[in-house]
């Protein structure tokens, strides 16, 4: 399964929100253009799928979110070739030849048709739209929400924007999404719950400093 497709949990997990799309169909989210790379109009991505490699394939099809301003606005972005390079995915597209081109698409989100087909077949498996917004709880105390999924090759991450904290990115904590850290999703219940290492949700007292001191010792009564 991919993107906003399902994604499972044993030890890597789930991604991005799914969105309101652009023309109130039901669509699934599977990237973002963030960056011109080079001069030949190729485009670094922020990938919403586990499978880039299968929907970034020549010939592949995309809506375009992008504001009404944009010239691209109301076209589709078809892929021409789809790499990586230096461990980041890079995409060229019909009609992009070179970079300023390229950048007028940057921010422009990805969008494709759902699958109908396209339901978690696996234990343990959810799209990533079914994440974003879940209660996240510890010890039986919720601790903030779910705000997106980041996937990496080595292991998936639920971004989590603590409980009463800002809406900035500096008040968010990065949990990998593996079964010793999230060992339960309760999508139903609107939670997950989490395991987390000492450290990840607060600061640790550097050594000694959350040790209580010691009473003063008492002196002895002075003898008559």
């Amino acid at each position: 399964m991919s993107d906003e497709e399902a994604q499972t949990q044993p030890d890597a997990a789930s991604k991005a929100a799914k969105s309101t799309p652009p023309a109130g169909k039901t669509q699934l989210r599977v990237g973002r253009l963030v960056k011109a790379h080079g001069l030949k109009g190729a485009i670094k991505l922020e990938l919403y799928t586990d499978d880039p490699d299968g929907r970034f394939v020549p010939g592949a099809t995309f809506t375009l979110q992008v504001p009404e301003s944009s010239p691209w606005h109301g076209k589709k972005l078809t892929v021409r070739e789809f790499k990586w390079m230096n461990s980041h995915p890079v995409a060229f597209f019909e009609g992009v030849e070179d970079r300023s081109a390229a950048e007028d698409l940057i921010r422009a989100i990805l969008w494709v048709d759902e699958d109908a087909e396209a339901v978690p077949t696996e234990d343990d498996a959810w799209f990533d739209h079914q994440l974003v917004g879940l209660d996240v709880v510890r010890d039986g105390v919720s601790v903030g929400r779910v705000v997106r999924v980041d996937h990496f090759p080595a292991q998936d991450l639920l971004i989590i924007r603590r409980s009463g904290g800002p809406a900035a990115s500096d008040d968010e904590v990065l949990v990998p999404f593996v079964k010793a850290i999230v060992p339960e999703v309760d999508v139903a219940g609107g939670r997950v719950v989490v395991t987390p290492p000492p450290g990840l949700f607060e600061e640790l007292a550097p050594d000694g400093e959350d040790e209580q001191p010691e009473p003063p010792a008492e002196s002895a009564p002075a003898e008559a």
